[in-house]
């Protein structure tokens, strides 16, 4: 898969395992693993959905190559999934997924806050952190954490000629050794820094 489908088929994923939090789960704290930057202590599951939702709401202005001063800092909410989270964070990433699937230049400029990139390398980051998370978040919550085998090894061609630099920058954390003959699944996971099974 292209790093577009790719994006389409992790998001979708990820959307897949949000559809599954039982509403009881919103609340729950996660694991210390979960901590964002700059945070002092670990998210509740909520504020980790509601992350990924902001970075989707802004899908759309990056791959058009709008900058976020253009759109304004402030367009998009840090919590926009409202009453109904599990529909809020649908509606994005059909919005999210429809402007990957329209995109027609990889070589695009994205400005992201942290740098201009192109869309191609804009978009492999963000496959990564839906893709992964995806595995993260359903084992927090209880539900089969399976990366469907199409997209692990999509994310392994993409991510793996990058994760020794994401790794010098403090992205992954050290590799977990793994058999040679592992499954996709198992062989991206011990790339990211994640101990499978």
């Amino acid at each position: 898969m292209n790093p577009t489908q790719t994006f389409i088929r992790a998001d979708r994923r990820l959307e897949e395992v949000i559809a599954s939090i039982r509403d009881e789960q919103w609340d729950m704290t996660m694991p210390a693993d979960f901590v964002m930057r700059g945070a002092q202590a670990p998210p509740t599951l909520r504020e980790v959905v509601a992350y990924h939702a902001y970075d989707d709401d802004w899908v759309p202005d990056m791959l058009a190559g709008r900058t976020m001063a253009q759109v304004g800092e402030q367009t998009y909410p840090k919590d926009g999934l409202g009453a109904d989270p599990k529909a809020a964070f649908t509606a994005i990433v059909d919005k999210a997924c429809a402007a990957a699937a329209a995109l027609d230049d990889l070589d695009r400029t994205v400005h992201c806050s942290f740098g201009d990139y192109s869309a191609r390398d804009y978009l492999v980051q963000a496959n990564y952190f839906r893709g992964l998370r995806s595995w993260d978040i359903a084992r927090v919550i209880g539900e089969d954490p399976t990366i469907p085998d199409d997209l692990a090894v999509s994310l392994l061609e993409q991510i793996g000629p990058h994760a020794e630099q994401y790794r010098a920058i403090g992205v992954l954390p050290p590799e977990v050794a793994v058999p040679a003959d592992a499954s996709a699944q198992d062989r991206l996971l011990g790339m990211t820094g994640r101990h499978p099974g």
